[in-house]
């Protein structure tokens, strides 16, 4: 089983000025642990359901960036980028950026976006659920056809390029990984567009029933469900509070074939706590097949 760390939380004991070493060495930790993946959250608030909106918030790209700075190997992401929140030419142009100077280790994480509050704070349009689908979706080909040599118009409903130029071009093809479960839209556009999907399932039971939905919509697009990784938030929960239980719940994970788990660096010392699970149970999770 492989693993990701996701920072999301920015509240460090000593403040701003605190958070730029507490990032660096979490993530300089989590690649020294054998994580796969090192994420953050694309929101300028905290979300209300884990803090409240006025806990600290970094954006996600300079984020990004700072710890492609700090680390060699993991992959680096967002999970995931709100489609509401950068215009699709922008976006794709930012994260083909993070991967010239990752050195080919940028993914774009992407969902249709969903905290209205900080849309509407921040002067950000929040058009209805339907509309950020359709959105999503021509946000996907936009991505896709900047990454190709095609630098012609892209002419969609709700956007319109006169020419999709991205020079320099990424290192490789940045990875997409469609983040949710909807299972009519979120799912079917994993089969059409994605290298990996990430669910948020409470159990495997649930993961189960969703890849099985995800394999049907493959099989109506001709895709090959096995090239798509598939990947899951492992809980807000301390997993190191309960390591064999945290164990079976992978194995449980894996057996209905979850690849890759997600994992919350837990505060007031994330660092901290990545180099106890790099200790007390990455090892363990490798283990798992």
């Amino acid at each position: 089983m492989r693993f990701g760390i996701h920072f999301m939380d920015f509240n460090i004991p000593g403040g701003s000025s605190a958070i730029a070493p507490a990032l660096a060495s979490t993530a300089q930790a989590a690649e020294a642990a054998g994580a796969s993946w090192f994420t953050v959250m694309d929101h300028y608030f905290q979300m209300e359901q884990f803090r409240t909106a006025h806990d600290p918030m970094l954006e996600a790209y300079t984020t990004l960036g700072f710890v492609a700075a700090k680390t060699e190997r993991m992959l680096l992401g967002t999970v995931v980028t709100g489609v509401t929140y950068r215009h699709p030419g922008l976006l794709s142009k930012i994260v083909a950026t993070l991967d010239v100077l990752s050195e080919g280790r940028a993914f774009l994480g992407i969902g249709a976006a969903w905290y209205e509050r900080e849309h509407r704070a921040l002067g950000v349009p929040y058009p209805p659920l339907a509309e950020r689908f359709e959105r999503l979706e021509e946000a996907l080909q936009i991505a896709q056809q900047m990454w190709s040599d095609d630098e012609g118009a892209f002419e969609g409903e709700h956007y319109r390029l006169a020419e999709t130029i991205d020079v320099p071009s990424p290192v490789r093809r940045p990875p997409i990984v469609i983040g949710g479960s909807g299972e009519q839209k979120t799912l079917r556009l994993v089969a059409q567009y994605a290298d990996a999907t990430n669910l948020i399932v409470p159990d495997a039971d649930t993961a189960r029933h969703k890849l099985e939905v995800l394999k049907g919509h493959c099989d109506a697009v001709g895709r090959d469900y096995d090239s798509i990784e598939k990947t899951a938030m492992a809980g807000t929960g301390d997993p190191l509070g309960d390591v064999d239980g945290a164990l079976r719940r992978a194995e449980e994970f894996a057996a209905v074939g979850i690849e890759h788990l997600h994992f919350r660096a837990i505060t007031p010392d994330p660092a901290g706590w990545v180099r106890r699970f790099g200790n007390e149970l990455a090892p363990r999770l490798s283990e798992i097949g």
